[in-house]
Parts: C-alpha cells; sequence; structure tokens
C-alpha cells in the first residue's frame, strides 16, 4: 500500500482537451479539492488496485455498425432519400 511518509514529488505533464479540463475542475472545486489532489487519488488508487478503479467501456453510439448507419443516413438526408414529414406536436 501506498504511505506518504517522506516521498519525493515529482511532475507528470499530460495534455487533455480544454473543456474536459475546465469540466473537471468545477468537479474538483465542487468536491473541494484541485485536479492536483483528484488525478493524486486516481493515480494512488490504481497503483494500490492494479487497475482502472472505474468501469471503461466503448460507448455503443461508436461502434462501427452504429456509424456506418449514421452515415448511410446522413448521406439519405443529402440525397433527399427516405425523407417524411411529421406533423408538429403542440403542447400547451
Amino acid at each position: 500500500m501506498y504511505s506518504v511518509d517522506k516521498v519525493e514529488m515529482v511532475q507528470v505533464n499530460l495534455r487533455v482537451d480544454e473543456e474536459v479540463k475546465r469540466r473537471a475542475e468545477i468537479a474538483c472545486k465542487n468536491m473541494g479539492m484541485n485536479m492536483s489532489t483528484a488525478i493524486n487519488i486516481f493515480l494512488v488508487k490504481m497503483g494500490n488496485e492494479q487497475r482502472i478503479p472505474f468501469e471503461v467501456s466503448a460507448d455503443p453510439f461508436y461502434s462501427a455498425e452504429n456509424m456506418t448507419e449514421l452515415k448511410k443516413r446522413a448521406d439519405d438526408a443529402k440525397a433527399g432519400r427516405n425523407m417524411h414529414e411529421h406533423e408538429l406536436i403542440e403542447e400547451d
């Protein structure tokens, strides 16, 4: 297990999407910590458990099958195929 007694700190540099960073900073602030603390928590937990401490899975939206279907539908829309008008539903 990790111990904080007399540890030498090192700097880690990484690049992330600007929006991802902004949202993470907001989440950290709401939890009363900075991003450095949050990343340290993640790294300590990963090192202790020898795994990523949450489930990682592919978003089914980006599956090859779905992307093929989306491309087909976009192509159909651009060509004016399979387009249907629907009445608008008005709510009070």
